[in-house]
């Protein structure tokens, strides 16, 4: 069954149909485009029409545009609209419409596309469930996610995120969500908010596009939950609390064994142990509220439960591997992909937890923290404060806004401060040897991966260990 007929799509587009077609899904990059999607000439950093003629050749289904571009031969299947965003938007209110799937949406400071992917893998264990790839959560990454979602859908997820006011309301109301989680809230994005309160404002008007009788799943540990409460009562949603004294799921005791985590929860008046191949104590927080979530969308709990124990993090946000050198084996962490200080103090947390071998030490490189307005320079000296580093033998800064934490750790703690990543890759095979576990964490835009690369290519070779750490 073709994602989208030609007249389905003019319908929900208003656009105007040229050739006849269908398509099997939706692309906004002809480097990932697969043969019979839908291109849609989105104008980002370059404007999609300049690649339309590429993408039919490429085996595109058809175009989505709001112009016929140079190089396209007449007769091409396209759909024609006044704006190629507001027709993606369209098209994924229409999608929305079309499937009786029950929708869950996830946003929070932290832990969202980690949450998104954990909901996202209980679920498909018991129908099918359509999900948010990577973390598209802005304007285009929410319809773009409704537009490529099947008709057949029994559930969806769906991840908003946000970094100035006003943003995640209107995508909620697009997503329909009859179930909305916020995983917690912290002080990321403040240089577009006055302060945390405004941002807890923002998180909790997800609620405002809840389906009538929705559900909201709401961190109880958080001294912003008043905001978060007073939200869902205007919006008369039911309200659902996970956290550890006064919850609906509460967590009750976390341990880190091993490669695992265990936690000892109560879950709607029931005793529960969950266990997650990931370490970190945020991690079974989280579960919690995505169990909850599970229930309330009218799944499985116990079912759930086991899937849980199947799921681990993706790639560049906590993902966990051996290096393999000539000496013998390095543990690699991977929280490349973002950074704020709570996501930074939790990394840290589960460096310190996880045991190292006989010579063997805690190393971490921390990039800078970007989006914290004014208050940049203090919130990167006070990781220095943070107890779990009197468990990491040795830091390496990256970036100008690390300095201020290089600056402030012990003359013992201190490894190397880079202005930019590429900077110290040649330094690498000196400062890590065989039994080191090495964290590596930044925000994107510090191209941490390329340490990341630069230890792996330390090794003859490596592997994955099916077990993933800390977002």
């Amino acid at each position: 069954m073709p994602l989208w007929t030609a007249a389905e799509a003019a319908a929900a587009t208003g656009g105007q149909v040229f050739g006849e077609w269908s398509v099997t899904g939706v692309s906004i990059d002809t480097r990932t485009l697969r043969k019979g999607d839908l291109f849609l000439a989105l104008k980002a950093v370059r404007d999609g029409h300049d690649f339309v003629a590429q993408a039919l050749e490429a085996g595109a289904g058809a175009a989505l545009v709001s112009r016929i571009p140079e190089g396209v031969p007449e007769g091409a299947p396209i759909l024609l609209v006044e704006d190629v965003q507001t027709g993606l938007e369209a098209l994924g209110r229409a999608a929305r419409a079309r499937t009786d799937a029950r929708v869950v949406a996830v946003t929070g400071s932290v832990g969202k596309t980690s949450t998104k992917e954990m909901l996202a893998r209980i679920l498909s264990d018991q129908g099918r469930t359509h999900a948010a790839v990577a973390s598209y959560n802005n304007h285009w990454g929410v319809p773009l996610t409704l537009a490529r979602m099947p008709r057949e859908s029994e559930f969806a997820v769906i991840e908003i995120g946000m970094n100035h006011p006003g943003e995640i309301a209107p995508l909620a109301r697009q997503a329909r969500p009859h179930v909305a989680m916020v995983t917690t809230v912290a002080a990321v994005h403040l240089e577009a908010f006055e302060n945390v309160a405004g941002i807890a404002r923002e998180k909790a008007s997800i609620l405002e596009g809840l389906e009538p009788g929705g559900v909201a799943v709401l961190n109880a540990d958080i001294a912003e939950a008043p905001i978060l409460k007073e939200t869902a009562e205007s919006v008369g949603a039911k309200t659902r609390w996970f956290g550890r004294d006064g919850a609906d799921a509460r967590l009750l005791d976390v341990r880190l064994s091993g490669e695992e985590t265990v936690a000892r929860a109560n879950l709607l008046g029931d005793p529960a142990e969950l266990h997650i191949q990931s370490l970190g104590a945020h991690f079974a927080m989280n579960a919690l509220g995505a169990l909850l979530c599970v229930k309330e969308l009218g799944a499985d709990l116990d079912m759930a439960i086991s899937s849980l124990a199947l799921w681990s993090p993706v790639t560049g946000r906590g993902a966990r591997e051996e290096v393999a050198l000539p000496e013998g084996q390095v543990l690699l962490l991977d929280d490349s992909y973002n950074a704020n200080p709570t996501s930074v103090k939790a990394a840290l947390d589960v460096l310190a937890a996880t045991p190292v071998g006989a010579g063997g030490r805690r190393i971490a490189y921390l990039g800078d923290m970007k989006e914290l307005g004014p208050q940049e320079a203090e919130l990167h000296r006070a990781l220095a404060e943070h107890p779990a580093l009197e468990s990491v033998d040795q830091l390496h800064c990256i970036g100008p806004l690390m300095r201020h934490l290089f600056d402030a750790l012990p003359e013992s703690k201190r490894g190397s401060w880079q202005e930019v990543s590429g900077n110290g890759l040649a330094d690498l095979a000196g400062q890590i040897r065989a039994g080191d576990i090495v964290l590596v964490k930044g925000s994107l835009s510090m191209k941490l991966a390329s340490i990341v690369d630069g230890i792996r290519e330390l090794g003859h070779g490596s592997q994955n260990s099916d077990t993933d750490v800390t977002k």
